[in-house]
């Protein structure tokens, strides 16, 4: 009997993985016949396990979705990356989902080996989150946007922007991009006719969605970069790029995705594409880096970088 638990539990791993197993293949796998195979399998689904058959040489078996969510076999390091992402998930920015993800953490500590509690215990008690996430997003939100782009349905909803003012927007949504901070949505716009980055936290959908549609070539192949692009430079009235005297490696250090974008040019200097509300506070945001730097563009931000520095000359007072 302790064999063939052993055995059924190894062919549930198996499954787990997501992919479909020929019937020779996993009997090769767990070392015995087919026909075991056979039987192995109807014991799991007589457990409630939903395994799928096709027939035909081509055919095998596969893991399907049950009515219920069936107990899940890890590893060590699977179970700790979990135990992590759940914890990591319980301070991020998607609304509710918090206090859910304390409950299944706790649930899985119930069950990790000493071994493995105490290397999760260790990672919660000394890690300490940097700052709480400005917004959050409904998590049954971010799940029907992220429907919407899988299914390649339109999608309709009230958007409410930085003023507070909401407009009606239809798109043919495409990718869900998250950042330290933020949810985006990139979508085509309908009416607009072009590509738009939205804020997931100021999105209403007002269903009913659809017809499908046609994927449409993204607007950049590093989607990350288009978004960072999108709401850290041309979202503001003053765009500027800077040389920064440190390498993109170092730069990356203190510049998040939504400050900037970065662009190494040597060892020992990068580009910084930036934007701001205006010079001053642009020449603000450049200086405190820390970085030595020189403008590139534009020649405005230069003149008011002499200006200032006159100014602080003559606020210093005369020499001695």
């Amino acid at each position: 009997m302790l064999e063939t638990s052993a055995r059924l539990l190894r062919l549930l791993s198996l499954l787990q993985a997501h992919r479909e197993w020929s019937g020779a293949d996993l009997a090769d796998r767990l070392g015995v016949t087919p026909r075991t195979v056979r039987r192995d399998v109807d014991r799991l689904r007589e457990l409630g396990y939903p395994v799928n058959a096709s027939p035909g040489t081509g055919g095998g078996y596969q893991l399907g979705a049950g009515a219920e969510l069936p107990p899940l076999l890890l590893d060590d390091e699977e179970a700790v990356a979990v135990a992590v992402g759940l914890r990591t998930a319980a301070g991020n920015g998607v609304e509710g989902i918090g206090e859910t993800s304390v409950r299944a953490l706790a649930k899985l500590e119930q069950v990790l080996p000493n071994r493995l509690r105490r290397r999760v215990g260790a990672l919660n008690a000394f890690t300490v989150p940097m700052r709480a996430p400005e917004s959050r997003v409904d998590a049954s939100v971010l799940t029907e946007l992220a429907n919407a782009c899988r299914d390649s349905e339109r999608l309709r909803f009230a958007y409410r922007d930085h003023s507070g003012s909401v407009s009606r927007r239809a798109v043919e949504p495409h990718r869900l991009v998250c950042t330290e901070r933020r949810w985006y949505l990139v979508a085509w716009d309908l009416e607009r006719g072009d590509w738009r980055t939205f804020r997931a936290d100021r999105i209403t959908p007002t269903p009913p969605h659809g017809p499908r549609f046609a994927p449409r070539t993204p607007p950049a192949e590093d989607l990350a970069a288009y978004v960072s692009r999108g709401v850290s430079t041309r979202a503001y009235a003053v765009q500027a790029v800077v040389r920064l005297h440190t390498s993109a490696e170092e730069a990356a250090r203190i510049i998040g995705p939504s400050d900037g974008v970065l662009e190494a040019v040597d060892a020992t200097s990068c580009l910084l594409r930036t934007g701001a509300a205006g010079l001053e506070v642009m020449v603000i945001h450049v200086l405190l880096l820390g970085v030595d730097f020189e403008v590139v563009e534009p020649e405005e931000l230069t003149e008011h970088i002499r200006t200032l520095r006159d100014r602080l000359s003559r606020a210093l007072g005369p020499a001695g």
